[in-house]
């Protein structure tokens, strides 16, 4: 079925392109034609280069109509007076203690001198000797300029710079469109990507088809704008997209302009800020005129919080109404608070922390629309390695769905990682195509870390054996625990060792029972150090700071505590109290909440310590395996624990 999208306007037949550009056609006569950035006449390298030629040229001007006077420096005695007894001193002036002259007669070279007149000289003296020789003495030295040479030689460089700075100043700014002193740096920096050079679809958007869903009527508007507007319908001036990072916000944006066929201006927020105050707010306003001229079009913002913080307290203190960065903002709210629906500009952003942002933003009537971006779940998840592997060669035995199920939690970016890095290790390793275990080396690669090499004692070796079982074995027996996916005791990244549980399905809330197998399971690997070798290690640094940040949670945020009860002692994450410090709650409660958590810390271990003591076999069977492996995946870890593995059903 052909495609029966309109097809956008071309730039050169809208009424006003925007001042400064200009269009040339494509180079096949069809299409849109692609339009050029003007030659920027004022570039910093030319700048720097005009100020080197009026330095040299000031140089030159004093050196050769203002040189320094050359004057032989001649001793006082005897060579002075030698010279004023002989007759051979014409006149003198002076300067301080510094006596300068001409000679009647060439002295050895030389027909003007300078020489430096002692303190204990008898001046007395040698003025009754300079009238006895007719010797001429000055009031003021013959080589003192007037008022107006000194005028001109002083202050004339410098006021020519002055003017030619303004005039290239002024010249720039006429060129560059009208953008007064700040010239160049008052336009905006947003990439025009016209309609023809639009690649990206609704269909290389997988895994979040909910966020697809509540555009598409963004891409209608923009394609057939008469259907809304004969009905009274208003659309939406702006779209917030907010979410994790990698999730796609930024894709899910180009993927609109795409479908659309409209020109799709994008920038990052903080390329709007600058030294100079007031760039900030022009770049504004130049972007929002490039857009209005092209319009249909899409402006995107990308980390709209970088200029978006809330001006209250809460989201950061503002340094008042005068910083670059409010100014910035007051520009944004203007401009879509300013510009009609009816001129086809639909503004979209994206943002990781849409709780910071200022409520002026969030208001119907700006960014009236706000898109969640969610990470996707399992069939998300492989939809989009679906997307991701389609110029990917494949082996026969890839199994896509077995990967989304072992990757829960990535987003969009992840997975398209973990897929180059599959194919960049299958090329090392010369396959044909890209196999299961590229695929299962990557993702242990990225989440991980690379395998290193350590040197152990064959001690250390089985010390790290016992503490990854302690882990395995707690979370093999601990009911509502997440499966164990794999032990391994060689070294990658920070650890010596590592125990990857996942759950079977995508969890989105958390039950107090399954919080309390992650903190036993945390606790799996010190316990079992204390049981088998009777004192513990450094090995459990990272397994204490989980149990505490789960425990606190639990009681301080969630109400999993009696004690406590249902009351929110420690802010969500993002959020906090007004003033930084400053707490919402009594030293008493604190105290108390710090004796829930080592409560819950303390049981958790102290039934752990149960487990393992009535289950010790289990684990040193586990360990023999693991030494003898070094990696045990799921089946066999079970196995050699001597467990029955019943997968939950899907």
């Amino acid at each position: 079925m052909a495609d029966e999208r309109p097809t956008p306007t071309p730039q050169a037949e809208r009424p006003g392109k925007p001042p400064g550009w200009r269009v040339d056609p494509a180079p096949d006569g069809r299409g849109a034609p692609k339009q050029k950035p003007p030659m920027i006449p004022f570039s910093l390298r030319r700048f720097l280069g005009i100020i080197a030629v009026l330095l040299v040229l000031n140089y030159v001007f004093v050196a050769v109509f203002a040189p320094p006077e050359e004057r032989k420096r001649v001793p006082y005695t005897p060579t002075f007076i030698e010279q004023v007894r002989a007759g051979n001193v014409k006149e003198i002036s002076s300067r301080g203690e510094t006596l300068q002259g001409d000679f009647r007669k060439e002295y050895k070279g030389a027909e003007r001198f300078k020489t430096e007149v002692p303190t204990f000289a008898n001046t007395d003296q040698l003025s009754k000797l300079l009238q006895e020789k007719d010797v001429t003495v000055n009031a003021k030295p013959p080589s003192e300029r007037s008022f107006l040479q000194t005028l001109i030689f002083s202050f004339g460089p410098t006021l020519l710079l002055v003017g030619i700075f303004v005039f290239l100043f002024r010249r720039a700014a006429q060129q560059s469109g009208g953008g007064g002193m700040l010239g160049q740096f008052g336009r905006s920096k947003a990439r025009l990507a016209e309609a023809s050079e639009q690649r990206v679809t609704f269909e290389d958007v997988a895994g979040i088809d909910e966020a697809k869903s509540e555009l598409t009527e963004i891409v209608a508007f923009l394609t057939e704008p008469e259907r809304f507007m004969k009905l009274g319908a208003r659309m939406p001036r702006g779209v917030l997209l907010s979410g994790p990072p990698g999730t796609g916000k930024t894709l899910l944006a180009k993927a609109i302009a795409g479908e659309a066929g409209v020109p799709f201006f994008s920038i990052s927020a903080s390329e709007f800020i600058e030294a100079i105050v007031g760039v900030g707010a022009s770049r504004v306003r130049d972007l929002f005129q490039q857009a209005k001229d092209a319009a249909p079009a899409i402006i995107f913002v990308d980390e709209l919080d970088a200029i978006g913080r809330s001006r209250s307290g809460g989201g950061g203190f503002s340094s008042g109404g005068h910083d670059e960065r409010e100014q910035t903002l007051n520009q944004i709210l203007t401009e879509m608070d300013g510009f009609d629906t009816t001129d086809g500009v639909v503004v979209l952003a994206a943002t990781n922390r849409p709780e910071i942002l200022d409520p002026a933003l969030l208001r119907p009537g700006r960014f009236d629309r706000r898109v969640v971006v969610q990470p996707p779940d399992k069939v998300g998840r492989r939809k989009i390695l679906e997307v991701h592997t389609r110029s990917v060669p494949l082996d026969e035995e890839v199994d896509l769905g077995a990967l989304a199920a072992t990757t829960v939690g990535m987003v969009g970016a992840d997975l398209a990682n973990i897929v180059n890095e599959a194919a960049l290790l299958a090329a090392l390793r010369e396959h044909s195509a890209v196999k299961m275990e590229d695929f299962t080396d990557a993702i242990e690669k990225i989440v991980l870390g690379a395998a290193r090499k350590v040197v152990q004692t064959a001690e250390d070796r089985k010390r790290i054996a016992y503490h990854e079982s302690g882990h395995a074995i707690v979370g093999m027996l601990t009911p509502g625990a997440d499966p164990v996916r794999k032990v391994s005791i060689i070294p990658r990244g920070q650890a010596l060792g590592v125990t990857v549980s996942a759950p079977e399905l995508d969890r989105f809330n958390y039950d107090e029972r399954y919080l309390l197998g992650k903190i036993k399971v945390a606790c799996g690997g010190r316990v079992a150090e204390e049981v088998v070798f009777g004192d513990v290690t450094t090995g459990a640094e990272s397994d204490i700071q989980q149990v505490t940040q789960i425990a606190r949670g639990m009681v301080a945020r969630w109400g999993m505590s009696e004690e406590i009860g249902f009351v929110a002692v420690q802010p969500a994450e993002g959020q906090g109290p007004l003033l930084p410090g400053v707490s919402e709650t009594s030293q008493a409660t604190h105290e108390l909440v710090d004796r829930e958590v080592r409560r819950i810390a303390e049981e958790a271990l102290e039934d752990v310590r149960h487990m393992l003591e009535r289950e010790r076999w289990r684990l040193d069977s586990l360990v023999e395996a693991l030494l003898r492996e070094e990696t045990l995946d799921e089946v066999d870890a079970y196995a050699a624990a001597g467990i029955d593995r019943t997968p939950a059903p899907v």
